[in-house]
């Protein structure tokens, strides 16, 4: 799929990152050289390399090379812990890892003890041109200070890995549908952090998918138009992943690189820039942008698809946004393990449902009670999916995998919903404790087993509570051992040993926690009492 559209659009723009543009050519010379510099290390068809960048163009690059080399990507969030980062790259038994530079330190004190062998670190400024380049890296190490001290000798630069790369050639490897293209790492059902197994043609699946169910509003694009969409959504996610990435490519698009959506002014400033039609974002974004003085700045009158997705949409979000764009939010609904996009609204539609619409193309949904019957139509039960984009499993967790699949291949989310009849799907609750995050799941056992280390905690419990502007927060009770123990300290423990969406919004101090009689803590006794 990747190298079709390499050949059918090369003189089009692919990405567009500070000014500056890549076109297909552009992208398939350098990943393809990227590709055959991985396989002179040595690295041989299956090996997992991670990918622990924000939006810059290196990503697409490092993503298609290592597809093209006949490995497996293994997505990163740059934000991680040396902890969490140290826990991924184990499990994964990734040999490799493209970095940029920004958390290198981060990479620097947990290499030791993992398997990876070969860096390639990547800079802010690598496809600026020498000039920019070089002005852009001096400004974020020495003016905004990004990159802390770091130490990894064996390090490679990205545009060094190119050029001996350029050198080399590929073999082309035999890739089949049933090979693995990603490990997507997701908290699944349980608080540990686990691979989805995600085959290469999950993913082309999933990118077929969504250029079918999008084409009503991308047809009306007026003739000689470049598709293009704003990526601001980070790739390591898998919804920009698939929905940005790959569906762009697909579809020969430009895909507008964000590195930061946090910073707003940047986000709007740039996007005044350009002509776009499609946006994918979380509802956090949507709302974050629509409520700027500057939102008038951009020209959005050509943009035809507003796809919200990773976590529920708010109604007074999707209103906001419908007035200041014309253009309403199409929520969808979708997984880590399902590659991602499962259902959605129809893009042709006015108005904000509410829900998360219907399955889209060769995907079969319904809702199951404990037993895994399925409920009458209007009743609550458990989401389940089937489809060629759902995961082969998980990554060596046979056990995990066998509790969220059924004997007649279906995923079983976790989430509880409702079928209307005119056979559109509503999330009312969640069956497991995970926290929703702006788009990013947050497993209670995961922040409990951190902050139970913390010097001083005696006994803890996480919840998640309403929250405005992120949908749900982390609220973290504590029964202390050690009556000094303070909120900052705790703070402090927190952001050394987790990410920041992982961390708690809220603390709460008490003597006991409320528990079962056989000793279990009652999380949603905690919820309850806000």
């Amino acid at each position: 799929m990747i190298e079709d559209s390499y050949r059918q659009y090369s003189s089009r723009v692919a990405y567009s990152f500070m000014g500056k543009e890549m076109t297909y050519a552009e992208a398939d010379s350098l990943s393809q050289a990227f590709a055959a510099y991985l396989q002179g290390l040595g690295l041989v068809k299956g090996d997992r390399v991670a990918i622990m960048m924000p939006n810059v163009p290196q990503y697409p690059v490092a993503v298609a090379g290592v597809l093209r080399a006949g490995l497996v990507v293994v997505n990163v969030n740059p934000l991680y812990t040396p902890r969490e980062l140290e826990h991924q790259l184990k499990d994964s038994g990734a040999k490799a890892i493209v970095i940029i530079e920004n958390f290198a330190a981060t990479l620097t004190q947990c290499i030791a003890n993992t398997p990876v062998k070969h860096v390639v670190l990547a800079a802010m400024g690598d496809r600026l041109g020498l000039l920019k380049g070089a002005l852009v890296n001096y400004v974020v190490r020495n003016v905004k200070k990004m990159v802390p001290a770091y130490h990894l000798p064996q390090a490679v630069r990205f545009n060094e890995a190119i050029a001996r790369g350029t050198k080399g050639t590929l073999k082309k490897p035999d890739i089949k549908p049933d090979d693995v293209a990603v490990l997507q790492y997701t908290g699944g059902t349980t608080g540990v952090s686990k691979g989805a197994v995600l085959l290469h043609r999950n993913v082309v699946a999933n990118a077929l998918q969504s250029e079918a169910w999008n084409t009503p509003a991308m047809k009306t694009i007026p003739a000689g138009e470049q598709p293009t969409a704003v990526c601001a959504l980070p790739l390591y996610h898998i919804f920009a992943f698939t929905v940005n990435m790959m569906l762009s490519l697909r579809m020969g698009g430009k895909t507008i690189l964000i590195p930061n959506p946090r910073d707003i002014p940047a986000v709007l400033k740039e996007l005044s820039q350009h002509t776009f039609h499609s946006f994918p974002a979380v509802n956090t974004l949507f709302n974050g942008l629509a409520n700027h003085p500057d939102f008038g700045t951009v020209n959005w009158r050509n943009l035809k698809v507003s796809l919200g997705g990773g976590m529920a949409v708010q109604h007074a979000v999707a209103k906001l946004w419908l007035e200041k764009t014309g253009c309403p939010i199409c929520e969808g609904y979708g997984l880590s393990e399902t590659s991602p996009s499962a259902s959605c609204n129809p893009v042709t539609s006015h108005e904000f449902s509410g829900t998360i619409g219907v399955p889209i193309p060769g995907t079969s949904m319904k809702c199951l009670d404990d037993n895994g019957h399925e409920v009458p139509m209007g009743q609550p039960g458990e989401i389940a999916i089937k489809g060629p984009q759902v995961m082969a499993g998980y990554w060596q967790r046979p056990d995990e995998t066998a509790k969220v699949m059924t004997a007649d291949g279906y995923f079983k989310t976790g989430d509880v919903g409702i079928m209307d009849e005119r056979g559109y799907f509503k999330i009312v609750d969640r069956k497991k404790d995970m926290v929703l995050v702006s788009g990013f799941n947050v497993y209670p056992n995961e922040v409990e087993d951190v902050v139970a280390s913390c010097p001083g905690v005696m006994e803890c419990a996480v919840v998640g509570v309403a929250d405005e502007k992120t949908g749900e927060a982390v609220k973290l009770v504590i029964v202390k051992k050690d009556p000094a123990l303070t909120e900052a300290q705790l703070r402090e423990f927190c952001k050394a040993n987790m990410t920041g969406y992982k961390q708690p919004k809220v603390i709460e101090f008490r003597t006991e926690l409320p528990k079962t009689p056989v000793g279990k803590i009652l999380r949603r006794e905690l919820r309850d009492k806000k």
